[in-house]
């Protein structure tokens, strides 16, 4: 529920800056809640999706939507441990987004798939309702943390060398770990240039 309620504040705050009304706040914290979540049970058949047949989401992501309108200023000094508890919700949904995949009988490539999709989808469905590039395709660790943490839960799973909860905790760590070390040290993946437009660029 602390990432969720991280992941909806995000989704709130992205509203709040590009003046949506009561409507659009809300429903762009519920969408980064839990939209990737109920993507992913789309895709693998757990229907109703968990974000939709649980209320305890709902209620979140309004408290959420709710807090980021009346603490606006509280909630933009709230920027460091909201971005704690974002990648703690990263690692818990690519973990267990995985895991919930697996459970279902699906192979290893699907399951790492919605574990990135659990992750992510939220914050990418939030961008294109923004009309704005998603950032985890422009800038910073963040799918990939979510794709690494995925991966160690399949390959767990397949090797079986260690029990499948030492395996979660091993994925959830490390993911964790990579997303504040991107933070930390401003890691970002490498942008290839483009030499036409560069030199074009430089000509008066």
């Amino acid at each position: 529920m602390a990432g969720t309620f991280a992941f909806a504040i995000s989704g709130a705050t992205a509203a709040r800056r590009r003046n949506l009304d009561l409507f659009g706040i809300c429903a762009l914290a519920f969408t980064v809640a839990c939209g990737g979540g109920i993507v992913r049970d789309l895709c693998i058949g757990a229907i109703p999706p968990a974000g939709l047949s649980n209320w305890q989401y709902l209620v979140v992501a309004i408290i959420a939507a709710g807090m980021t309108v009346g603490l606006y200023s509280l909630v933009e000094l709230l920027n460091r441990p909201v971005l704690f508890f974002d990648a703690v919700g990263l690692s818990l949904f690519a973990v267990t987004g995985a895991q919930k995949a697996l459970h279902f009988g699906h192979n290893g490539e699907v399951a790492v798939l919605l574990g990135i999709t659990t992750a992510v989808g939220g914050g990418v469905i939030r961008d294109i309702l923004l009309n704005r590039v998603p950032i985890i395709l422009e800038k910073e660790i963040y799918a990939l943390a979510a794709l690494i943490g995925a991966l160690i839960v399949v390959l767990g799973e397949y090797l079986n060398w260690i029990s499948s909860d030492w395996v979660a905790v091993i994925a959830l760590t490390v993911c964790f770990t990579l997303r504040m070390l991107a933070l930390r040290y401003h890691w970002n993946l490498p942008v290839p240039s483009n030499k036409k437009s560069d030199a074009s660029d430089k000509q008066p």
